[in-house]
């Protein structure tokens, strides 16, 4: 959690974080570096992620990492029906509490949103805004795959490495399992960078937003997906090798048992996997239903 020095905290009105040194001061708080608190401060930004949401009066918004408020304080402005807000911060959730208690349209919550029930929370068709933690982004997105279908929009801020390994395309040299991933169940259609000095306290790395839309059909069925996801993991288990021995080793199955089966989904074994395309993963996850899931 926040740090908190020897004095009491005192809380700004209004939770404009384009002045987060000065209400981190204020409150008598730090910001923890091992949290991956990197406080958004520059206004422009905030409104550029919100207004990349489309919100409207009738959507359910899900804030995770909402920290000192800089973009919950415009997501309200915009009318939504309600707002969930995440905190894993108790210090940053007493400030959120003490400055929205007493509008209807917010509920805030503190837990780690990996561990949170997201059924819970979530509306049919919720949006989700964030500035992420970096040194938990991965796994947050990893719970957005596994709920995409409640979800109808995701504009989320990330280390910007994390940004170019999401939207990579086969053969890049950012091309990773967690690119398959963002790719079976999203689109990606816009994503901005943005400068590390635009943070309190300023990170070692720039930042990107990227704006996700589930996709409309997916490549696989529900009794496929575990399989599926299996597939993409045992592929990249050893990326710089030919796919048939990386296969082979993350399915723990023979080199022979391996390369029937890419015969079989008509993929060349010494192929390497950053080469493969989502398609291409589904077709030999078919191919390979009797190996055992690891």
């Amino acid at each position: 959690m926040l740090r908190r020095k020897n004095r009491p905290p005192k809380l700004s009105a209004v939770p404009d974080s384009s002045r987060a040194p000065t209400i981190l001061s204020d409150a008598g708080l730090t910001a923890s570096k091992s949290k991956g608190q990197n406080f958004l401060t520059q206004g422009a930004i905030a409104d550029r992620i919100v207004e990349a949401a489309h919100l409207q009066a009738s959507d359910d918004v899900i804030e995770v990492g909402p920290g000192l408020g800089i973009l919950t304080e415009r997501i309200l402005q915009r009318e939504v029906r309600h707002l969930t807000l995440v905190e894993l911060d108790h210090s940053l959730v007493e400030r959120l509490h003490a400055i929205y208690a007493t509008d209807a349209r917010v509920t805030i919550i503190e837990s780690d949103f990996v561990k949170l029930d997201f059924d819970s929370i979530a509306s049919p068709r919720s949006k989700i805004i964030g500035n992420l933690p970096f040194n938990a982004a991965g796994a947050i997105f990893r719970v957005l795959c596994e709920n995409h279908h409640r979800i109808s929009l995701i504009v989320a801020m990330f280390q910007r490495e994390v940004a170019e390994r999401l939207r990579a395309t086969p053969g890049s040299s950012a091309y990773s399992a967690l690119s398959v991933y963002a790719a079976l169940y999203f689109d990606i259609d816009l994503h901005f960078r943005v400068a590390a000095g635009s943070f309190h306290p300023k990170p070692n790395v720039d930042a990107e937003v990227v704006r996700f839309r589930p996709r409309e059909h997916l490549l696989f069925t529900q009794a496929e997906e575990a399989r599926v996801l299996a597939t993409v993991r045992a592929s990249f288990s050893a990326p710089r090798k030919m796919i048939r021995n990386s296969l082979a080793a993350g399915f723990r199955m023979s080199g022979d048992d391996a390369a029937t089966a890419l015969a079989r989904a008509k993929i060349d074994p010494t192929a390497r996997a950053e080469s493969l395309s989502p398609a291409d993963f589904v077709r030999l996850a078919r191919a390979l239903d009797s190996a055992p899931i690891a």
